[in-house]
C-alpha cells in the first residue's frame, strides 16, 4: 500500500497520521504540514500516529532524521504511536535527540504525555 497522510488539529494537538508505506516525499510533505499547521495555531504538541504504518527502508527513516537537522529549534513536544518494536526503532532512528517519546499501541499515554509538564518522561 502506497503512503498516506493526514494531518489536522485536534483540541490542543497537532496529529499526523501515516498509513501504508511512506516515501522520502511523503514524509517531507508530513513534515511541512505539521510545522504549519504548528505554526499558524500556535500548537506546539505534535502526535504522530503510525499504528496503521509499514516499515520502510532504513534510508527513509534517516531521510525524516536529515529533514529535522536541517531545521532551526522548532520547540515541538512529540509522540510517536507505532505498532511493533521494528517501527520504534525506526522512529528513534528517525528523530534522533529531539523533545519526542515512542509509545506502542498506546495513544491515550501518548495525549496524557504530550499534555503533562514540559521534558517529563
Amino acid at each position: 500500500m502506497t503512503g498516506q497522510l493526514d494531518v489536522s488539529p485536534l483540541g490542543e494537538l497537532v496529529v499526523a497520521r501515516l498509513r501504508g508505506e511512506p516515501t522520502t516525499a511523503l514524509l517531507r510533505s508530513c513534515q511541512e504540514r505539521v510545522l504549519g499547521l504548528a505554526h499558524g495555531t500556535r500548537r506546539d504538541k505534535v502526535l504522530y500516529d503510525a499504528t496503521a504504518m509499514t516499515a520502510p527502508p532504513v534510508q527513509v527513516a534517516l531521510a525524516q532524521r536529515e529533514l529535522d537537522e536541517g531545521l532551526p529549534a522548532t520547540g515541538l513536544k512529540r509522540a510517536i504511536v507505532v505498532p511493533d518494536s521494528r517501527l520504534a526503532y525506526l522512529a528513534r532512528l528517525a528523530f534522533g535527540d529531539g523533545d519526542y517519546r515512542v509509545f506502542y499501541n498506546d495513544p491515550i499515554a501518548a495525549m496524557q504525555w504530550l499534555h503533562g509538564p514540559a521534558g517529563r518522561d
